[in-house]
Formats: structure tokens, sequence, C-alpha cells
């Protein structure tokens, strides 16, 4: 098994200590682990593992049973939701549908009393970099979805976060607008150094994306690694199956 608190000369912005959570039957369990500054961190898991379940937890959506956890060394619950600096896209994207593109986009900013020109200024600036700009006055249910996934990014980027969360963000888009997308995540990342954490079922995308991979069996994170290692280290019987290692070996076995 692997260690999933790991030595690393960077600054440490997110920390998950002993975090223990039950919905129903359903339970994280014992879940530690360390997100450091401008990285980018994937967890996998298949459906129905707590990925989500994880995200929310880590957004402070969710009161966990025991556990800490510590933004920026601090623990999240001393910070008010406008100083946690979080972003959360959800993997509906969960636009409100009585709002055009501008206004979702605005919509952070306006909760946190902005001043119109600055508003302004953001939302514009946003929509340029996103490639959004024509579709500003737009509802959501006049957008396709890569649309309506670069809006609801958008809105999450408006305040400007220092971690950004995001729920298979991918996962309902085709192949072209995924490529296009996983471009644009990683030009965030280089340009605006925010941290980045996403849950995703695709292993492609894990390791494309991110610096560091952690796989999440049944509500157990069985630990963290190099993304580039995700198929060569050292992981249990369980991992291994999930990353269809077992299969390769019987077939080699076999043959």
């Amino acid at each position: 098994m692997n260690e999933t608190i790991d030595i690393n000369p960077k600054k440490q912005l997110l920390t998950v200590q002993n975090l223990n959570l039950t919905r129903g039957t359903f339970q994280l369990k014992d879940i530690s682990f360390s997100v450091y500054s401008n990285e980018i961190l994937a967890i996998i898991g298949k459906t129905g593992s707590g990925k989500t379940l994880l995200l929310e937890s880590i957004a402070g959506f969710q009161k966990l049973d025991s556990g800490k956890i510590l933004l920026r060394e601090h623990s999240l619950e001393d910070y008010s939701l406008q100083e946690r600096k979080l972003g959360y896209l959800y993997q509906e994207y969960c636009l409100f549908p009585h709002m055009t593109a501008r206004e979702n986009i605005a919509y952070g900013l306006k909760m946190q009393k902005r001043p119109k020109k600055e508003i302004t200024k953001r939302v514009e600036a946003l929509a340029e970099e996103l490639e959004i700009t024509s579709i500003l006055n737009q509802y959501p249910d006049t957008l396709s979805g890569g649309e309506q996934q670069r809006v609801a990014l958008a809105r999450a980027l408006s305040i400007e976060p220092e971690l950004l969360l995001l729920d298979e963000p991918f996962s309902s888009l085709d192949p072209v607008t995924k490529q296009k997308l996983y471009g644009l995540i990683k030009k965030i990342n280089t340009q605006h150094a925010y941290t980045i954490v996403f849950v995703t079922h695709d292993f492609y995308e894990a390791q494309n994306l991110s610096d560091r991979t952690g796989v999440l069996i049944n509500g157990c994170l069985r630990g963290i690694v190099d993304s580039d290692k995700l198929f060569t280290s050292n992981w249990d019987e369980d991992v291994n199956y999930f990353l269809g290692k077992r299969e390769h070996h019987d077939q080699k076995r076999i043959v």
C-alpha cells in the first residue's frame, strides 16, 4: 500500500488529516493527504467510490464525523466562505437557467459586493481567455455542453480562487471538446498558478493533466503517486485490478 502523506518541498496549501465521513451506508475512511501550491492533483475511482463526497468535504460542504481539513495550515472552519478562496465546478455545471452567461459568471463577484466596473472588467477578461465572449448574452439552455462547461469554469474562476475543485469536469463532453479543455486547464494552472484538484474515472485524464494521482476505492484512498508512475507503482491487488494490471498479468501468464 502506498503512503498517502508525501514528503514534498513545495508549500502545502491543503492538508486532509484522518478524514472520516458516513453518508447512509457509505463511508470515507481515514483519508489523509496533502495538496501543494500550484499543483494539479487527480483523484481517480469508479462510480460510487466516494470521489464527489471527498471533493465536497474538501470544499466544506459536508460535516465530517472526525478528522481535520487544513487550508493554509488553519482549520477550514476558521475561514468564512469568502476567505476560503475556493472555486467549485460541479459535474452538471449547475448554471442558473434564468441568468445569461454573463450574469452567471458575475454571480460570485456580486455576492462579494465588488464594484460594477470591476465585475464587468473581470467577466470580460475571463470570457476572452476562455473564448466565450460571443455567448455572454445567451442563456444556458441555448449553449452546447462545451460552452456550458466554459461558462461554469469562468464562474468558478471569477473570484480568483487559490484552490479550484473540479468534479468529473469532462465526463459529458465529446473527445474533440475534451482535448480543447484539457489544454485550457493546463493553461489556467500555468499562467495563473491556480492549485487544482479534480476527480475522474478516466486514467488518461489523470495521467495527462495532473502532477500526482490518487486512487480511491470504496471510500479508502489507497495512495498518491506521481502521475507518470500510475501504472508502474507498487499498488495492492484491489488497485491493480481497478487499473487493469492484474488482467494484463493474467493474460501474459496464460500465453
